[in-house]
């Protein structure tokens, strides 16, 4: 078995001739075929790792709108709370010096009525005073003054004050 001795010219031509045959059939049909596929491969996954970049940054885009927007709600609803807290805060003032007030009111309104029953309480003690008065006094006159000379004794005093005084 040895090689070089069973070497024929005529063969290795024939078999070099077929080689090259099929290189350029595998060149004209196979290989361009073969390397656009390659080509067009590698430029759909190009393709796909630009739009899955594309994608990647258009999702950091939308993260930091939506923290944005998360921070803006949140900041709006802090404002909306101390809103709601100065209107609390208000409306119990508001409700506490209207009740001074009210309280005030009923005070002054029953100072005022004590003061007026007050008055009414001495007209009518007063009164009570002057009728018991008139009444001891009629009692005493008509005591004093039940005999003739009792009663110039008494006109007499009278006009002694008058002019007296």
């Amino acid at each position: 078995m040895d090689i070089f001795n069973d070497f024929s010219v005529g063969l290795f031509a024939m078999q070099l001739v077929i080689l090259i045959v099929i290189l350029v059939l595998l060149a004209k049909f196979a290989w361009k075929p073969i390397l656009n596929s390659l080509d067009e491969r590698e430029e759909g996954i190009q393709n796909a790792l630009d739009e899955a970049d594309k994608a990647r940054k258009e999702m950091q885009n939308l993260q930091a709108d939506n923290d944005r927007l998360l921070k803006e709600a949140r900041a709006e609803r802090d404002a909306m709370m101390k809103e709601a807290r100065e209107i609390k805060d208000k409306i119990i003032a508001d409700a506490k010096e209207e009740a001074g007030q009210e309280a005030s009111k009923m005070i002054e309104n029953a100072k005022a009525t004590i003061k007026q029953e007050q008055q009414a309480a001495i007209a009518e003690l007063k009164k009570n005073v002057a009728e018991l008065s008139i009444g001891i006094a009629q009692t005493v006159v008509k005591k004093e003054l039940a005999s003739q000379d009792d009663q110039l004794k008494l006109v007499e005093g009278m006009l002694e004050d008058v002019t007296l005084n």
